[in-house]
């Protein structure tokens, strides 16, 4: 791969991943609460009654809708973008970082393996996932602990460097990669994903190919084309989510400020343990609706970029 090709796909990369977290940030801040251990503060009671009568209260979980609602009215709209900063500032870097690893890596192992077959997107997807959270944890933290920072309406929220501050007040440098462990679990969200994508997408283009061929058609991108990827993208991306998702509720809860979450498998014995299995998905709808439309458009504007940018 050259320099230039390089360049394009840490330029489209870039692209996609910041207009996706600029567009689904209200639904990351919704489901990080969700996931975080103070989900208490938004569970409800629900008064019921019996058969003899009386009336008893039920805790009752909460929903999306109920913990949007429950932003909006304490803390106002603003909150619904907290972490965006960060979440802009890495997710660029992270994405760059992400698919020219991803590229480089596949077209290494083409030469190794079957070009294009299960094990090299695998791989590839593997690697670059590695180096990806590797080089950016940090940045994700601080977007965690700046979600999880629940205000009230007048309160001074506390901003991105005043958080680099505590953070590093508190537990030192080290304390920039609580949650990593996690994040290097959630690789095989990411291997699923790609795998998925990257065979869907081959049956696509074989296809368009056989179509073309039968109308002596010349191959030009089309409108429709970047939908299929798009359908491609949220397919694979529903499947990954859904199989790999505990990982999330763990690294949020390892984020989280003055935890008592010390490593994954700490971490996952004792919410199960404390909340019971169900837990793991908290926030798993909320988090669906947000990937999926958001995974959707970053591989879209990946692929289009990386198009327009090739001629």
């Amino acid at each position: 791969m050259s320099q230039r090709d390089t360049l394009v796909h840490l330029f489209a990369g870039g692209c996609g991943g910041t207009v996706g977290a600029i567009l689904t940030c209200p639904l990351e801040v919704v489901k990080t609460r969700l996931q975080s251990s103070s989900v208490t503060l938004y569970i409800s009671e629900v008064q019921l009654n019996t058969m003899a009568g009386a009336s008893v209260n039920r805790v009752v979980s909460p929903g999306p809708l109920h913990c949007l609602k429950v932003i909006l009215e304490k803390e106002g709209p603003r909150s619904l973008f907290r972490g965006l900063g960060p979440n802009l500032v890495g997710v660029a870097p992270s994405r760059a970082i992400y698919f020219a690893a991803y590229s480089n890596c596949k077209e290494k192992l083409n030469g190794v393996f079957e070009p294009d077959s299960t094990q090299v997107h695998m791989v590839s997807a593997a690697m670059a996932g590695f180096t990806a959270i590797t080089a950016t944890n940090p940045i994700w933290l601080i977007k965690t602990r700046l979600q999880l920072d629940a205000r009230t309406r007048g309160e001074k929220q506390m901003g991105a460097f005043e958080c680099v501050r505590k953070v590093y007040q508190t537990d030192g440098l080290r304390g920039f990669y609580r949650g990593m462990s996690a994040s290097y679990a959630g690789i095989s969200e990411t291997v699923i994903h790609f795998v998925i994508y990257e065979s869907i997408k081959q049956k696509l283009l074989e296809c368009k190919t056989a179509s073309m061929m039968e109308t002596d058609e010349e191959s030009v991108k089309e409108a429709s084309d970047f939908v299929r990827m798009m359908l491609a993208a949220a397919t694979s991306k529903t499947c990954a989510t859904t199989i790999a998702y505990p990982h999330e509720v763990v690294r949020t809860r390892l984020r989280e400020e003055g935890t008592k979450y010390r490593s994954f498998f700490q971490t996952l014995s004792l919410i199960v343990q404390e909340e019971g299995y169900g837990s793991l998905y908290r926030g798993l709808t909320t988090h669906l609706v947000r990937q999926i439309p958001n995974t959707a458009i970053m591989m879209a504007t990946y692929e289009l970029v990386v198009y327009l940018l090739n001629g």
